[in-house]
């Protein structure tokens, strides 16, 4: 090849949940250029500014590339063979000593952008055997998930907006023209907005900021923070005061509708339009709109999501598209039909979910085996049989993205072993004992496994890893594979041959052919032909499964997924996407229920017992928000399209420019405060304090500051030079790690109450100290 030419690679961007296609151009050995893939039948040539960042995540200079151990002299590198014996003998000692729960697991967001992490974590869980799981969901999605498990029957049937197709769009507490889309995978998310607009329909934000999304819609209307429950109680009210209910053809699989109206009956808009900001004509105005309008859908995100109510606001929003005839129809929440369905395959193991089985020390609840990030320092710090000891991350920065900083930086700091996979020396490796780093994006293969379940469109795209990743380096999934083999060695001869033989297969199949299984069975693939297939087997050495009777097993022999080929000669699976390297479109989102419901008899339960459980808890705090007149500023966090988390400010382009690390307060509000724009002000609460620049602004709510997330770049012992440069400040030291909802346990990162106070400049204390010795000199 010579020096003019190059050669093009497509794949998906993973670095958020949008999943748009690019094209790198390269010349095998480093990237040239980043575009938008027009091609690409879902993207269709969108990006925003983080695609271009993959270029810089590969070549960071200060991306870890070999295991490092810490020792007395600093962090020293290792082999590998020594890494993993350091940590199989150091985790095994601790729960040889302790028992199970000893050693934690945390898995940060990173983890669902690879398919590999995805389908290899079970194996480590199982190996690892602890309650003592926590993961960036309960800082994230976990009231929908617990909303999809009592409502549908399984945690990951996610609703999604079918936005493409809808007239009338509420959205609450999402920025999408920052996030590119939450729970619901959509490239151009701003241009579908514009495009209900265009087509005659109307979209509605209602957020306490006027955030960028705002300049896209139709309405925008402030709501205070954490208050979103009332305003939806007042909406469900009023359909049933004004006899707007239907639910159309789901009437016969509906169960509670009775109990809805009783619950709802003593909120009306009126008594709940102080409460939450917005006047009571506007709240029965949504009713109506949302009641009238044939093609429409409310949907809600981290706003409703992370705030003391969030279980409760986010099942309002499923219920209210129910009563409206919103659900599983064309333009409301529908379901997706992905072409590696988890949700289908996790059913037949019996792993659609579960809550409350185990709590943590402080009685949070457990769900689908994991107990809320919020409760990590109370875990390591409690002695008990529930103390942990050990801790293991897996690509996440819960000391940047979970409440109570500090309070989990002492925590980690008193563990007698901390191991942590990732590939910077960052805010929470810096504790750790032991770091094994994987690979970059564009050195592993890539299929959105996961994020498939939440796409606006059924699609699928397979990418081969544009480079070969070093000699001396190992994938995640490797890290993961090699880690749980190393747990899991021990116990009789049986159990050791068939851990063996586990071990070598799926070491040789990789995350690629299991996903190839994935594909063959599913609903668009060519079924596997019996017993004695590849799918089998894989059956048999992930879940130690021998007996021929297991469902899962009979689903495979038996064939129940219909091959649907789209055109494809071979349906889908690995290599039949090769053929298609922008992907394959595989139609809008169709109308599946009752069929894809997991529940007993198919029935969408309405009104969960545990939802109706926590309505007291909501009532008393309606009454003693009414009865506070005092002025209060409550904190919310925001997101910028450059910044998603924490671990995006290491590279350059995507933080430059000015400092987007501010506190946002309303011009009254600085008025009120005496607070100037462009001056530091002290923002504190009862956990921790911060000193940051002021931006005032209209664009929020009075009583309402917005500090954004995932900046704090700060801590000594890290080795991230770009981030280190414009570090910003940890909007997590201010937020109490005991301030969650109490029915999910999901951190309440929104709603948090603070003070606010000037911080004089050195050029105003220059004039005071001038005038105050003129004074003195005049008095004299």
């Amino acid at each position: 090849m010579t020096n003019t030419e190059s050669l093009k690679h497509f794949r998906t961007c993973n670095l958020c949940e949008a999943m748009c296609g690019v094209v790198i151009e390269h010349d095998q050995t480093q990237v040239l250029s980043i575009k938008g893939d027009k091609d690409d039948p879902f993207s269709k040539g969108h990006i925003c500014p983080k695609a271009l960042a993959l270029k810089d995540y590969h070549e960071d200079p200060d991306r870890l590339r070999t295991p490092m151990l810490k020792t007395e002299q600093g962090w020293k590198q290792i082999s590998w063979g020594k890494a993993f014996d350091i940590a199989a003998k150091r985790l095994g000692d601790i729960q040889k000593q302790y028992g199970q729960d000893a050693v934690g697991l945390y898995l940060g967001n990173p983890n669902v952008h690879h398919h590999g992490n995805v389908l290899f974590l079970m194996n480590l869980y199982r190996a690892l055997g602890t309650k003592n799981r926590f993961s960036a969901t309960s800082n994230d999605q976990l009231p929908h998930m617990r909303a999809n498990y009592e409502m549908f029957g399984h945690q990951g049937l996610f609703p999604v907006p079918d936005i493409d197709h809808t007239d009338l769009f509420i959205l609450l507490g999402s920025n999408p023209a920052a996030s590119n889309g939450s729970l619901m995978s959509a490239p151009d998310y701003l241009g579908r907005l514009k495009g209900i607009r265009k087509r005659g329909g109307e979209v509605i934000l209602i957020d306490p900021k006027r955030s960028e999304t705002a300049k896209v819609v139709d309405t925008h209307l402030f709501i205070k923070p954490g208050t979103d429950a009332y305003m939806l109680l007042g909406m469900i009210h009023t359909l049933f005061d004004e006899g707007l209910v239907d639910i159309g053809r789901l009437q016969g699989i509906i169960e509670g509708v009775a109990d809805v109206q009783l619950m709802s009956s003593d909120f009306s808009p009126e008594s709940v339009a102080d409460v939450c900001g917005i006047k009571a004509e506007y709240i029965r105005e949504l009713a109506r709109k949302l009641a009238e309008t044939p093609r429409a859908a409310i949907f809600g995100r981290m706003g409703t999501s992370t705030q003391e109510f969030g279980g409760l606001a986010t099942w309002f929003i499923y219920v209210l598209n129910i009563l409206t005839n919103h659900l599983d129809e064309r333009g409301g929440l529908m379901f997706t039909k992905p072409a590696a369905d988890l949700v289908e395959i996790s059913s037949y193991l019996g792993e659609q979910g579960s809550s409350g089985r185990f709590k943590t020390v402080t009685g949070l609840p457990e769900f689908s085996g994991e107990l809320p990030s919020s409760a990590i320092a109370d875990q390591i710090e409690t002695k008990g049989e529930q103390q942990i000891r050990a801790m293991i991350t897996i690509a996440g920065n819960p000391v940047i993205s979970s409440p109570n900083s500090n309070r989990l930086e002492k925590a980690f700091n008193s563990l007698d072993f901390m191991l942590c996979v990732d590939s910077h020396l960052n805010e929470t490796t810096k504790h750790a004992d032991l770091i094994l780093p994987g690979t970059s994006q564009l050195e592993q293969s890539h299929y959105d496994v996961a994020l498939n379940m939440l796409a606006v469109r059924n699609v699928a795209k397979y990418s081969p890893a544009l480079f070969n990743a070093p000699k001396n380096s190992k994938h995640d999934w490797q890290i993961m594979h090699e880690l749980t083999h190393r747990l899991s060695a021990g116990g009789s001869l049986v159990n050791g041959v068939k851990e063996l033989a586990r071990y070598r297969t799926l070491k040789q199949m990789g995350p690629d052919g299991v996903l190839d299984v994935l594909l063959r069975i599913g609903p668009y693939g060519t079924q596997l032909p019996g017993t004695s297939s590849i799918g089998a087997f894989l059956i048999d050495t992930i879940q130690d499964i021998f007996s021929p009777s297991h469902p899962l097993r009979k689903a495979l022999d038996n064939g129940p997924y219909g091959s649907q080929n789209r055109g494809l000669s071979k349906g889908l699976c690995i290599a039949s996407l090769k053929n298609y390297p922008h992907g394959v479109d595989l139609g809008s989102l169709q109308s599946a229920l009752p069929d894809r419901l997991f529940t007993k008899h198919k029935h969408i339960q309405l009104v969960p017992k545990s939802y109706m459980t926590d309505m007291p808890r909501l009532r008393k705090r309606l009454q003693e928000l009414s009865n506070t007149k005092e002025p209060v500023m409550l904190l919310i966090g925001r997101r910028d399209v450059r910044s998603n988390n924490s671990w995006m400010h290491n590279t350059p382009r995507l933080v430059k420019g000015k400092n987007r690390c501010t506190a946002q307060i309303n011009t009254a509000d600085a008025k009120r405060l005496k607070l100037k724009h462009g001056e530091l002000v002290k923002v504190s609460s009862d956990y921790g304090a911060v000193t940051i620049p002021c931006e005032v602004t209209d664009d929020i709510m009075t009583g309402v500051m917005s500090i954004p997330h995932g900046w704090g770049h700060d801590h000594e012992g890290t080795r991230l030079s770009v981030a280190s440069q414009k570090p910003g400040v940890n909007l997590n030291v201010l937020i109490s790690d005991q301030f969650v909802d109490k029915l999910t346990g999901t951190s309440a990162l929104n709603g948090m109450p603070v003070r606010v106070e000037a911080i004089a400049s050195t050029a105003t204390k220059k004039r005071r100290k001038t005038t105050t010795k003129k004074t003195t000199k005049a008095v004299s």
